[in-house]
């Protein structure tokens, strides 16, 4: 007699799980689950593609020329001493200090701009990166230990966004009262960062005026692990925080109706970005405006915020302050600092999406 076989069958490995949306990808980790769009990430590899090859592109120009290929046999540790030297110890570094520090800006605008769904938010807009850059102007005069100088920038940012935060909170938060506090804030801190470069002997204080311009020049390895560091944290944390993010910008009865703490999500999303935006101040000094455009840029291209987009929009950062560093350091009539260069770009961008935006204070 035949019998019935109740068991449950054994899915393909290759089988979507149940959960996932056709032309996605959902990837688990314990009690977290990333889905991931496989167009947007196609989209990333492409730009991440462009990247590496603009990367090598950069390493080839300088006072001492040398073929493209031969560059990415020196990347390999192939070739003779000269180049080996010039491209493993003086340029790579700067080149992957450029991605590390676009790709942290970008994701930490994209954060608070999500956070407060406005697109005229970044941290340079909103007094954080002035917070992260009093301290540190502060650390660098005083003549600080320069390893805890990312650290002292962090606890900056932090407090320049508790403070705008608290201030803007009006029984909620209007994003066009955030901007206007912000503006006040970051003004009140930079001229607390003027008195302090006026306040001391000119020695003393022209490592920190060279740092305020926004430059990766002199960037060295020990740069490049402290980047790496705080992404490998950060960015992830980012990524995992990016499904909240989406039901907060839902409002908040109904991210309460989903049982989720909002106000300590919030805070979670305000540390993370303010660790990505204080990093990269750290390293680099002030650079502005590529926390503006850049995730703007990417919803354009790929759609509303997601993890998929924030991926793109990390990458998309790197490849556009490499571009920026590459185009100020090479292909103008004297060397300047990439904030010069970002700041010229960006200026108009944020005009423009203030026009588009048809803002109402």
């Amino acid at each position: 007699m035949a019998t019935l076989d109740l068991s449950t069958p054994t899915p393909a490995p290759h089988a979507p799980m149940p959960h996932d949306k056709p032309g996605h990808i959902t990837i688990r980790t314990g009690p977290l689950a990333v889905r991931l769009n496989i167009r947007v990430i196609g989209i990333s590899l492409v730009v991440l593609a462009l990247t590496a090859t603009l990367a090598v592109f950069a390493m080839t120009r300088g006072s001492y020329s040398i073929p493209f290929m031969d560059v990415v046999r020196a990347v390999f540790g192939r070739g003779d001493e000269d180049q080996l030297f010039i491209v493993r110890t003086l340029r790579l570094p700067r080149v992957i200090c450029a991605m590390l520090i676009g790709a942290a800006l970008a994701t930490a605008g994209a954060v608070f701009q999500g956070l407060v769904r406005n697109p005229l938010v970044s941290p340079d807009i909103i007094g954080i990166d002035t917070g992260a850059s009093l301290v540190a102007v502060f650390w660098i005069v005083f003549g600080f230990s320069a390893s805890l100088l990312p650290l002292a920038a962090f606890i900056g940012a932090l407090t320049a966004a508790l403070l705008v935060y608290t201030l803007s909170w009006k029984g909620g938060i209007s994003p066009n009262r955030l901007i206007l506090v912000g503006i006040g804030v970051g003004s009140a801190i930079s001229a607390l960062t003027t008195l302090i470069t006026v306040r001391f002997p000119i020695e003393q204080v022209r490592p920190a005026i060279v740092w305020t311009m926004g430059s990766i020049y002199g960037s060295n390895w020990r740069d490049v692990k402290v980047l790496l560091g705080f992404l490998a944290i950060c960015l992830p944390l980012a990524i995992a925080l990016m499904w909240y993010l989406r039901a907060l910008q839902l409002g908040d009865d109904v991210a309460r109706g989903l049982g989720m703490p909002i106000e300590r999500l919030r805070l979670s999303l305000i540390v993370v970005g303010c660790a990505l935006a204080a990093v990269a101040v750290a390293v680099a000094g002030p650079i502005g405006f590529v926390a503006l455009m850049v995730p703007h840029m990417a919803r354009m291209l790929a759609g509303a915020l997601s993890s998929s987009v924030l991926i793109l929009t990390a990458i998309m950062g790197a490849f556009f302050l490499l571009a920026a560093d590459t185009v100020a350091q090479h292909f103008l009539p004297v060397s300047l600092p990439v904030g010069v260069v970002t700041a010229a770009v960006g200026a108009p961008y944020f005009l423009f999406l203030l026009y588009r935006s048809n803002v109402r204070m």
